[in-house]
């Protein structure tokens, strides 16, 4: 029963490939360059590429369920290249796959559900991770830069979201279903700020940015303009269930979701 996993060396992806190794579950991995991937010992690792469909035939071969993302992982674009991915994965056989949207609703995940194929997908909130943006001005000032001091966001912990993927691809009940994911409160910037200073022993400073300061940093991280507008529009107008709390989680894998406290412990060393 091996599963495919795409994504696996993104936050959610790498979650993924160790949990079902975990439950003893073969796992073959799906990235552009193995060689660089470093990926845990057990995982069978094959070179390909969501957005050049020729690449994926052995991928697939022997799959019986497949978490798929459904953006580009080099740049974030949504992914065309649904029907070519569904065919391939009907031709080999596989029962179930399990998509991470991007933040909004693209073609593949339509063109996957209309090839007949049993689909989840997963569409979480803000993620957890995202606050390692600020690990390196804590690290060196102890303050924080970012905008919209005021927003307020049910983050998720990328491990439940995984758990929740791999309780799709390995059980029942979930075909055609879209499961919005969060974690269990709803927290503003400075009270993110106030848990990772406190997991980290330190008292942090918060400068609030501009929109257009906030828009340079994206740019100069290597964002795409498409993606730059895409993450302050959401920042800036978050939709209602950014910052509503929902049950999923726990709904589907029995315990409740992970706090951003407890993330923090766990990542305490990326800001020390």
């Amino acid at each position: 029963m091996t599963i495919l996993v795409t994504g696996a060396t993104g936050n959610v992806g790498g979650h993924v490939l160790r949990q079902l190794l975990g439950r003893g579950v073969p796992v073959r991995a799906l990235t552009r360059n193995p060689a660089a991937a470093k990926l845990p010992d057990g995982v069978e690792v094959v070179a390909g590429d969501l957005a050049a469909p020729e690449t994926l035939e052995a991928a697939f071969d022997g799959v019986s369920a497949a978490y798929l993302i459904t953006f580009d992982g080099s740049d974030g674009a949504a992914l065309s290249t649904g029907p070519q991915v569904a065919k391939l994965a009907i031709d080999a056989g596989v029962r179930h796959v399990t998509m991470l949207w991007s933040g909004r609703p693209g073609p593949f995940e339509a063109d996957i559900a209309a090839s007949g194929l049993s689909w989840t997908t997963l569409q979480p909130v803000e993620f957890m991770s995202n606050t390692l943006l600020w690990a390196e001005s804590i690290r060196a000032e102890g303050v924080v830069r970012d905008p919209f001091a005021g927003l307020r966001s049910a983050m998720v912990h990328e491990a439940d979201i995984a758990a929740v993927a791999v309780e799709t691809l390995l059980g029942t009940g979930h075909e055609g279903r879209e499961y919005v994911l969060s974690g269990p409160e709803v927290l503003t910037v400075p009270d993110k700020i106030e848990q990772l200073g406190a997991a980290i022993g330190r008292e942090l400073r918060f400068i609030e940015l501009t929109e257009e300061q906030a828009r340079a940093r994206l740019r100069d991280m290597g964002a795409s303009p498409e993606a730059v507008d895409h993450v302050i529009g959401w920042y800036a107008d978050p939709p209602v269930e950014g910052y509503t709390v929902v049950d999923t989680v726990e709904r589907v894998t029995g315990r409740p979701a992970r706090t951003f406290a407890h993330w923090a412990a766990e990542n305490a060393d990326a800001f020390r």
